[in-house]
C-alpha cells in the first residue's frame, strides 16, 4: 500500500484531498506546517496553516481516522518567503509569496519530511494536474478554470512533481464542497482564505513597513517628463497599474507605471502607458521542456488572475528570456512571475525583471533625475 503525506491546512481542499486518497487505498498521514511566530515577535496568524487551521486539520484527521502531525517550518518560511516578500517590495517590485512558498517550503522541506516518514508521495489540495509522459512529468491546469492553480506551481522541479499528487485537479470546487458534505467533514462549509497567510488583517503594507521602514518614506510622484506632481506616502503603498490613492487631481485617470526605489519615486501616467508588449525574465524553471536554445511561441501569463496571451519567447544570454506579446498587456510587473503554457500544459516560468512599460516608454537618467519619452 503506497504511503502519502497530505499537506493539511485545515481547509476544505486539503481535507477532501486526504479523504479521496484514503478512498483510493493509500496509507494517508496528515501533516500541517506551522508557520506562525515567523518573525520572532510571538505573534500568531490565522491564515492558511494558522492556529485555527491546525485545529481544523486535526479534527478532520480524527473523522478520517488518519494520524496527524504538526511540523514547525517557521524558520525556513521566514527565510524563503517572508524575507523575500519584504525585500522585493523594498526594491519597488511586487512579489508572489505563494509561488515562493510552493517552491521552497511545501514541495521542499515538507517533501523531505514526508520521505523521512517512509512516504512515497506528498499530496496537496491544489487545483492542478500532474501527468507522466515518458520520463517527464507534466504539470497541467486543473479542469475548473475558476480555480486553476497551475500558475502558482510554475517553479516545481521534475523531482518534486515525481513525488507529488494533486487529486483535486480533476474536480470542480463545487464538487469538492459536496464531497466534504457527503463525508460530514467539519470544514465542509469553511470559507476560503483570500488573504496572504502570514499578514495580519491582510494589511501587507503595514507588515512590510514594520520590517523595512524605508518603504514608508515619502517621496516624489513624477510624470513621464520628470515633473513633480505630488508626494507619495512610501513606495510600499503603490504597485504597477494602480489607479487610486495618489491624491492628484487630473483631467483623466492616472496610473502607476513605474517605481524607482533608488530615487524613492513613483512615476505615473495615462492608462495607455500601463500597457507593454515585452518583458525580460530570469530565475527560470522549465517543466514540460528542456531549457530552450531558440525562440518558440507560447501562451504567457503575467499574473495569477490574468489570461494567457500569445507571445514569442526568446532565450537570452545569462539565463534570461525576452517575451514579446502579440497584443499589449496591462501592468506587467517586476517581481511577479511569467508562466508559459501550451494549451493546458505548463512549459515553465520565471520572475519578471523588467518590461517595456519602463524600458521603452521612459528613460531614467540618474544624474539629472529626469524622465523623457523615447
Amino acid at each position: 500500500m503506497p504511503k502519502v503525506v497530505v499537506a493539511m491546512s485545515g481547509g476544505v481542499d486539503s481535507s477532501v484531498t486526504a479523504a479521496l486518497l484514503k478512498q483510493e487505498g493509500f496509507e494517508v498521514i496528515g501533516m500541517t506546517m506551522q508557520f506562525w511566530d515567523c518573525d520572532g515577535s510571538g505573534a500568531e496568524f490565522d491564515g492558511c496553516c494558522g492556529f485555527r487551521g491546525v485545529a481544523d486539520a486535526g479534527r478532520v484527521a480524527g473523522v478520517l481516522g488518519i494520524p496527524h502531525y504538526i511540523v514547525n517550518f517557521k524558520d525556513i518560511f521566514a527565510e524563503k518567503v517572508i524575507a523575500d516578500f519584504c525585500a522585493e517590495y523594498a526594491r519597488g517590485r511586487t512579489p508572489n509569496p505563494c509561488v515562493r512558498c510552493n517552491q521552497f517550503v511545501k514541495f521542499g522541506p515538507f517533501l523531505e519530511r514526508a520521505k523521512a516518514l517512509g512516504a512515497d508521495f506528498i499530496a496537496t489540495g491544489h487545483y492542478a494536474r500532474i501527468e507522466r509522459e515518458g520520463e517527464r512529468y507534466l504539470l497541467k491546469k486543473g479542469i475548473d478554470p475558476r480555480k486553476d492553480q497551475s500558475y502558482a506551481l510554475c517553479m516545481l522541479t521534475q523531482e518534486q512533481l515525481r513525488h507529488s499528487l494533486m487529486p483535486l485537479g480533476n474536480y470542480t470546487k463545487e464538487r469538492v464542497r459536496q464531497i466534504a458534505r457527503d463525508l460530514a467533514l467539519p470544514v465542509a462549509e469553511k470559507a476560503e482564505s483570500q488573504e496572504i497567510c502570514f499578514v495580519p488583517d491582510n494589511d501587507y503594507r503595514a507588515f512590510v513597513r514594520s520590517r523595512v521602514p524605508a518603504t514608508a518614506k515619502p517621496g516624489p510622484i513624477l510624470d513621464r517628463e520628470g515633473k513633480t506632481l505630488g508626494e507619495h506616502s512610501g513606495i510600499i503603498n503603490y504597485t504597477i497599474g494602480q489607479r487610486r490613492g495618489m491624491g492628484i487631481a487630473a483631467a483623466r485617470p492616472l496610473y502607476v507605471i513605474a517605481i524607482d526605489p533608488e530615487r524613492n519615486a513613483v512615476i505615473i501616467g495615462p492608462q495607455s502607458a500601463v500597457y507593454g508588449r515585452e518583458l525580460t525574465a530570469s530565475d527560470l524553471n522549465w517543466i514540460a521542456i528542456e531549457a530552450p536554445s531558440g525562440p518558440f511561441r507560447a501562451q504567457a501569463k503575467v499574473r495569477y488572475l490574468h489570461r494567457e496571451a500569445r507571445a514569442m519567447v526568446t532565450p537570452l544570454e545569462g539565463g534570461q528570456v525576452r517575451v514579446c506579446f502579440e497584443e499589449p498587456q496591462m501592468a506587467i510587473t517586476p517581481g511577479q512571475f511569467v508562466v508559459f503554457y501550451d494549451c493546458d500544459v505548463v512549459l515553465g516560468g520565471g520572475v519578471i525583471d523588467a518590461s517595456d512599460v519602463v524600458q521603452n516608454r521612459m528613460t531614467f537618467t540618474a544624474e539629472s533625475a529626469e524622465i523623457a519619452e523615447d
